[in-house]
């Protein structure tokens, strides 16, 4: 057996491991950030939960930290009070980014993870299974039921040789994404194997396991070895280590290679993970911006590398080279070994550890102008600026095109390669995590809620029958950013639905929530390939259907979004011919008739104006009952935790 098949078989409660087939799998811990959590802390209490059943279950702050008014801190200490109520560990403020956090001071190896962020995958970098879902579907783990997936394949990439010097583990998932592109993971579990494994170290393999999401894969997993063994050991966590390695002889459903030592500086041009070349193909380009940090490279190595490069040197002065660190550890590693200082004097802006500019909550770009980034994303606007122009690349290439002013192949710096090694004597601050209360004194917490926390509305059932304009065509890739954007004016009503939904594709069109709400029998979405690729925030599937969404038609769905939409009662259809795509246009009227009895079949037919077409659904029985219901919260409130 592979790495996956061992972890899933261990914690398999219901199905086949079957490729495609529905399965169940206990989860042994949860992850919650502020931008999702506050809907799942809402959640737990619409299902009347005491304590969470998971082993761990932690709930960190680290997206929404900018406290231009009342609304962020209000959200902060709501949190922390449901925290203390439900039986959560509470990280604060300014503690760090939930993974890198999250991987500090829990992960486990053979432990499986579900959280409500998509990059919980970087776990797999510890030898877990670690899978992003929605908000919905983590307080489902959090109060006792499985995760239910569809069992993905399993790609095996086997690493060999040794990254050479100037080349990072960043260009390594960045020469996945040049291959394989933002669908070639869809449908499969990432697992890395070779020897070139044993030459990444624990924060080298978090960030290649981090940027899987931008594959579209389920989750991606790593070996448990020495090497982890010495990270839980730093941790002081040796406890929490076991070896976890695939069979010899184990078989994968799909194979690759990376040869490390023939690896070049990447980049990923605007405005998609995907869109990569060699760095020595666009160096020259003007920059004006270098961004160092994020969950995509939040190891020790990536901050001091800079600090190495830039050492007793002034970044050019049009560049703006913003820090922004992962951890109050690693921050005080930082200052303890003197790297900060390097990075101060060379003219750099030191940023609070959290996302931050990752997901638009400050250091937003000029309009048009070039910014580089070692963060997982460069969807269009994603960093606060609409006409952004933002590309992903290593630490090194981002320090490098600072000091020079323009995009610069690291290996032409007239200097030789810094060598950076870890310390053996990192530090550890556990105070900064708030520890679960007990359950007799947890349930005397009240919840602190301020004004902008709105309780959930009351999903009605799937009716017999629906008839729907279509008040949005949309294309190939539409990201959950797209849909419901991130950043400074949007994340704050991350708690009150109606609010957001105003927001809801603003982007694409200014004009749909105003017309949505127009429609008091619903309406219905048409989308391209991929729909709803990127965060998990089941806000984008949410807001909608606050407005009346009832039915996403598309070519094909990401695997988060498309079981986000069941989870609120809208049904996500696949066109059986593509080329139907092409001939539904806006307002046109789509009729579905005799719902839930035609979702017994496949594929069947609807009408759209007085033409008939054939679509495709894969629901198992469990998201038909789902979808008849209303949504995943009626479903609960009808079949109890057993």
């Amino acid at each position: 057996m592979n790495i996956t098949q061992k972890i899933i078989q261990s914690h398999l409660v219901a199905g086949e491991m079957k490729p495609g087939e529905e399965i169940a799998l206990k989860i042994d811990q949860t992850l919650c950030q502020d931008a999702t959590g506050t809907l799942v802390m809402l959640e737990l209490e619409a299902m009347g939960l005491k304590q969470t059943k998971a082993d761990v279950s932690v709930q960190y702050v680290d997206h929404n930290l900018l406290q231009e008014d009342n609304k962020n801190q209000e959200d902060h200490l709501f949190l922390e009070s449901a925290s203390q109520r439900f039986g959560f560990y509470f990280s604060r403020p300014g503690n760090g980014i939930s993974h890198v956090v999250h991987m500090q001071n829990f992960g486990k190896p053979g432990a499986t993870l579900t959280g409500s962020d998509s990059h919980t995958c970087a776990a797999g970098s510890m030898g877990m299974i670690a899978i992003g879902s929605g908000g919905l579907e983590v307080a489902m783990a959090i109060a006792g039921y499985p995760l239910y997936i569809k069992m993905p394949k399993v790609f095996g990439v086997k690493l060999i040789g040794k990254l050479p010097d100037w080349v990072s583990a960043k260009d390594v998932i960045l020469e996945m994404l040049r291959r394989y592109d933002v669908k070639g993971g869809v449908g499969y579990i990432v697992e890395y194997y070779g020897d070139g494994v044993k030459q990444l170290t624990a924060m080298d393999r978090h960030v290649i396991a981090n940027m899987g999401a931008e594959l579209g894969a389920t989750t991606t997993v790593f070996p448990s070895d020495e090497i982890t063994r010495e990270f839980l050991k730093s941790q002081g966590r040796e406890h929490d280590w076991i070896e976890l390695q695939a069979d010899e002889g184990a078989k994968y459903d799909k194979q690759d290679e990376i040869d490390l030592s023939k690896l070049v500086p990447l980049i990923a041009k605007p405005s998609s993970p995907g869109n990569v070349v060699p760095v020595a193909d666009i160096a020259g380009a003007e920059i004006y911006q270098s961004y160092i940090g994020s969950s995509a490279n939040p190891g020790y190595r990536d901050f001091a590398i800079v600090a190495e490069i830039v050492k007793n040197q002034t970044v050019q002065s049009r560049v703006s080279l913003d820090i922004n660190p992962s951890s109050r550890t690693i921050l005080e590693e930082l200052v303890r070994d003197g790297h900060l200082g390097s990075l101060l004097h060379a003219g750099a802006r030191i940023h609070q550890a959290g996302c931050n500019g990752c997901i638009g909550m400050g250091q937003a770009p000029a309009t048009d102008k070039n910014s580089l980034r070692t963060v997982p994303r460069n969807f269009p606007g994603r960093s606060g600026t609409m006409e952004d122009k933002v590309f992903l690349c290593s630490p090194e290439t981002a320090a490098a095109s600072a000091l020079m002013g323009v995009i610069t192949d690291p290996r032409t710096l007239k200097f030789a390669y810094p060598k950076i090694k870890v310390p053996q004597n990192p530090i550890l601050n556990p105070a900064c995590i708030d520890l679960p209360l007990p359950l007799k004194e947890a349930q005397k917490i009240t919840l602190v809620k301020g004004p902008n926390i709105v309780s959930l509305e009351q999903l009605a059932p799937l009716p017999t029958s629906l008839k729907l304009p279509v008040l949005l065509k949309v294309g190939n890739n539409i990201t959950t950013d797209d849909i419901l954007p991130a950043g400074a004016k949007v994340l704050p009503y991350r708690s009150n639905i109606p609010k957001i939904s105003e927001f809801t594709y603003i982007h694409i069109d200014e004009t749909y929530p105003e017309r949505a709400k127009k429609q008091t029998g619903g309406h219905a979405i048409i989308g391209g390939e991929n729909y709803g690729q990127g965060s998990s925030r089941e806000h984008a599937a949410l807001a909608p259907r606050h407005l009346g969404l009832r039915v996403v038609i598309a070519l094909s769905f990401a695997r988060i979004h498309w079981q986000n939409l069941i989870n609120f009662g809208i049904l996500p259809l696949v066109f059986k011919n593509p080329d139907d795509y092409k001939a539904i246009n806006l307002l046109d009227i789509i009729t579905l008739d005799h719902l839930p009895k035609i979702l017994k079949d496949t594929v069947f037919d609807i009408q759209v104006n007085n033409q008939t077409i054939q679509v495709e659904q894969t629901l198992s029985e469990r998201q038909k009952e789902i979808l008849e219901l209303g949504g995943l919260i009626n479903w609960i409130k009808k079949n109890p935790v057993p």
